[in-house]
């Protein structure tokens, strides 16, 4: 059986670090995921999903990433349940994280304001070559090749493709 959660989204408040009765560090938190359609006012909705961080991670996300700041986790969803304080079974279900990246940097303002890019990639480019020299005495050189995924990259060819024993990566009269 599978349980595995992937979630990107921001922080709904400071996360809040406590202590278990054996010394364990335990943090709560709310992550707010949007949703990938728009309601009827054409308005975007998100969900807001209640998380669990243990250990060293929780320790972590208490003290580097605060209210707003955009994370990425992998967990498993976890239920339960307990009795309230009228008496009613209460419910539950959390994702308890495995696994959680810090997508932003840390800011450097002094206030302690995380600065929000809103950058967006153009989808125009087919094929981008970025060079940077580093420095004037030897500096390196990089070079990146961005090609758009979502396009064939066979499409300006002629014709059949025709493939070769050679291009196969196996022998294919053992698969036979």
């Amino acid at each position: 059986m599978i349980n595995r959660v992937v979630l990107v989204g921001r922080l709904t408040k400071d996360p809040e670090l406590r202590y278990s009765p054996s010394g364990i560090a335990v943090c709560r938190f709310t992550v707010a995921v949007n949703r990938t359609f728009s309601n009827q006012q054409g308005e975007r909705e998100a969900d807001f999903i209640g998380c669990i961080a243990w250990r060293k991670q929780a320790e972590n996300l208490a003290n580097y990433m605060k209210k707003g700041s955009l994370i990425g986790l992998e967990g498993r969803i976890q239920t339960g349940s307990f009795e309230g304080q009228d008496g009613k079974r209460v419910y539950t279900t959390d994702v308890v994280a495995d696994s959680i990246q810090f997508l932003e940097p840390r800011s450097n303002n002094s206030d302690g304001s995380n600065s929000v890019s809103n950058y967006q990639p153009s989808a125009n480019y087919q094929s981008l070559t970025q060079t940077q020299n580093t420095g004037q005495y030897g500096g390196q050189t990089y070079q990146q090749n961005y090609t758009r995924v979502d396009e064939d990259p066979f499409a300006s060819s002629k014709g059949p493709i025709e493939v070769t024993e050679d291009d196969l990566p196996f022998d294919y009269r053992q698969v036979r």
